[in-house]
């Protein structure tokens, strides 16, 4: 293994917070840290880059201790980006990018062309070139972040370690930094080791996952292998809600009562009126769901009762009951706009049903804040 870690303890003033980290990473390939606030992960990513005294054990890269590597060997090899705020006083984001290149200059630290092509090449990557000129204390905190990145990948590192990578960027922008970083990861052939508070994130990015938690390693994997329903609720001790490790989702706390609504749902459709239903603290039952449906793996969250259905199979007389059951218990039905096909025509009888009793029916979100009296 490229990069490895062997009974390593970490912490503060001699103290140890976490203890017995072992871990090890091929080049290419990109290792997560998942975990609480205040877990320790920062701890770990700053005692592996040197920027804190390990209490304990070894790091090695590529065999060599770091502990005996000088400071521009290991800058050569390892590239940091924390997320302590960097303050540098009258520098262009050119310039700050430039001083990835320090361990590569001599004593006056003067460029040449070819380094100054790199300094190009890395706010290309992060797509900052039009910041090349500005002050860096004239642009916002996630353009901070791309910038601190580009000069991260300009030190030409086989290994970038990040702290928090994704904090103060928009969607997009979280989007493309992960996308670098697989890129760098497979066609630059370098590890990353970072940390992410967005599970959803991890899982889609990562090789490998480590839970931070407690005094040790909590659990370490492939993003398949660790991430569960339960074990996220256990990591991040979540006692209201829920996380859906399928989509990446979380869900808020499912509405409890009579279910007053009956959503007849499916293809997705039943999604958005099961938030807003939640959202106003409406309890409601659904149906009838294929267990391979979308709307399934939400509804199984939120909904008070769900009749769902073996997937590709007829749906059996039973469900057709109990999905008829809570349509009498129900005051307002709503019909979410699925499809009615072969096998869910079953459903169809179910919306005629309704009709037939004299329910209430909503086919969008404003009929049925109407029906139900709400306002906007």
């Amino acid at each position: 293994m490229y990069f490895q870690t062997q009974k390593l303890s970490v912490g503060y003033s001699g103290k140890t917070l976490i203890k017995d980290i072992d871990f090890s990473l091929e080049r290419g390939k990109i290792l997560t840290l998942v975990g609480p606030n205040g877990s320790g992960k920062s701890t770990i990513l700053k005692t592996i880059s040197r920027h804190l005294e390990q209490i304990a054990g070894v790091v090695t890269i590529d065999k060599h201790s770091i502990s005996r590597l000088s400071n521009k060997e290991l800058a050569k090899k390892l590239s940091v980006m924390l997320t302590e705020r960097v303050e540098p006083e009258l520098m262009t984001c050119g310039q700050v990018v430039a001083m990835g290149r320090y361990p590569y200059t001599n004593s006056f630290g003067k460029l040449t062309p070819e380094d100054r092509a790199l300094v190009s090449e890395s706010l290309r990557l992060v797509r900052a070139e039009e910041l090349e000129e500005r002050p860096f204390s004239a642009i916002s905190d996630g353009q901070r972040q791309r910038i601190m990145l580009a000069r991260a990948i300009c030190q030409q590192p086989t290994i970038i370690v990040l702290d928090e990578p994704t904090s103060y960027l928009d969607i997009r922008h979280k989007i493309e930094l992960l996308d670098i970083l697989r890129k760098m990861a497979s066609e630059k052939d370098v590890a990353v080791i970072m940390s992410l508070h967005e599970i959803d994130l991890a899982a889609k990015v990562s090789d490998q996952i480590i839970c931070v938690k407690g005094d040790t390693i909590e659990n370490c994997g492939s993003p398949e292998e660790v991430f569960t329903d339960e074990f996220v609720k256990s990591l991040y001790d979540i006692e209201s809600g829920s996380f859906n490790t399928m989509f990446g989702s979380v869900e808020l706390v499912a509405p409890h009562g009579n279910p007053d609504v009956f959503v007849l749902a499916g293809e997705g459709k039943g999604i958005p009126f099961y938030r807003l239903l939640q959202k106003r603290k409406q309890a409601f039952s659904t149906g009838i769901i294929f267990e391979n449906d979308i709307d399934y793996q939400v509804a199984s969250a939120l909904s008070e009762s769900v009749v769902s259905a073996e997937s590709f199979n007829p749906v059996p007389e039973l469900k057709l009951r109990e999905a008829k059951a809570l349509i009498d218990r129900a005051r307002c039905f709503v019909d979410a706009g699925a499809k009615i096909g072969e096998y869910n025509r079953c459903n169809g009888e179910l919306l005629e049903y309704a009709k037939a009793r004299g329910k209430a029916i909503a086919r969008s979100a404003e009929e049925l804040f109407r029906l139900q009296g709400w306002s906007n």
